[in-house]
């Protein structure tokens, strides 16, 4: 008898790499399903296709984030470094989300961040009615600066943590 969830598990790990070299368009699942040691039948039955396997992939990896680095509004310069130090141990997640955007269009935003993104947002608005931190911006503004600063190690080679959580602090002085 096969264990359903260690196949899934196999499949989601080597779509990581696989999606995250290639993107959707050039991934490849008869790759994925090698690398995993499955049939490649076993992705259509639990995924229902390619996009579907991607889009659990994303949402998982999305959830995972969120557990490891949870919003701290009250202090957004420390968030900012703590995205910016995961992003450099595991980029994987930001390659998903840019060839997901690459392939899909900057308007459709994948479900599992504009969820994970509502929560934030609403964190920071607390955090800003409350006169916990800076409204000298509208909190949707002020989370993309923080987060777009954080992902500069995915594309700044001699950004620091040092130099994000500055600029954070900077970004919220009054």
């Amino acid at each position: 008898m096969r264990d359903k969830e260690a196949t899934k598990a196999k499949l989601l790990d080597a779509a990581l790499e696989e999606f995250s070299q290639y993107g959707i368009a050039g991934a490849r699942v008869d790759r994925i399903a090698a690398t995993a040691g499955c049939n490649k039948a076993m992705i259509y039955a639990y995924f229902g296709s390619k996009e579907g396997l991607f889009d659990e992939l994303l949402k998982i990896q999305v959830d995972r984030m969120i557990r490891e680095v949870p919003i701290t509004p009250e202090d957004l310069p420390g968030y900012a470094g703590r995205l910016f130090e995961a992003y450099l141990v595991r980029p994987q997640l930001l390659r998903l989300v840019a060839y997901h955007r690459l392939e899909n269009g900057f308007s459709e935003i994948p479900k599992a961040e504009a969820e994970a993104y509502k929560h934030k947002i609403e964190a920071v608005a607390k955090a800003q009615m409350e006169g916990r931190i800076s409204a000298a911006f509208n909190a949707t503004n002020l989370l993309d600066l923080v987060v777009h600063m954080s992902i500069l190690a995915f594309s700044t080679p001699n950004a620091t943590r040092e130099l994000v959580e500055r600029s954070v602090r900077r970004l919220i002085a009054e």
